[in-house]
């Protein structure tokens, strides 16, 4: 590769990292509205889930998860909170 396709690449990465950015904080943003329900909400996370790992996968090749992976990791996650929350509820 020559150089000015070298730094066409990094533009066009830098731009992408710059709409990861931007995306991130719209979907942050929409977390604090209310009344959606817990549906909307999950999804929302997940959706920052998605955008981190993107965020990784641009700046650390072969260091992100695959999507099947992310989710996995996701439903593991979920799992262990869940399973917390009903312990600590028939604890009281």
């Amino acid at each position: 590769m020559n150089p000015n396709e070298l730094k066409l690449i990094e533009s066009q990465r830098q731009a992408l990292l710059g709409q990861l950015t931007a995306a991130e904080a719209a979907v942050r943003r929409g977390l604090d509205t209310h009344g959606f329900g817990s549906t909307a909400r999950a999804h929302m996370e997940r959706a920052l889930a998605h955008i981190r790992e993107a965020y990784v996968a641009i700046n650390e090749i072969n260091r992100a998860r695959s999507v099947d992976q992310l989710v996995n990791d996701l439903i593991r996650v979920q799992q262990v909170m869940d399973g917390a929350t009903r312990g600590k509820s028939q604890r009281l």
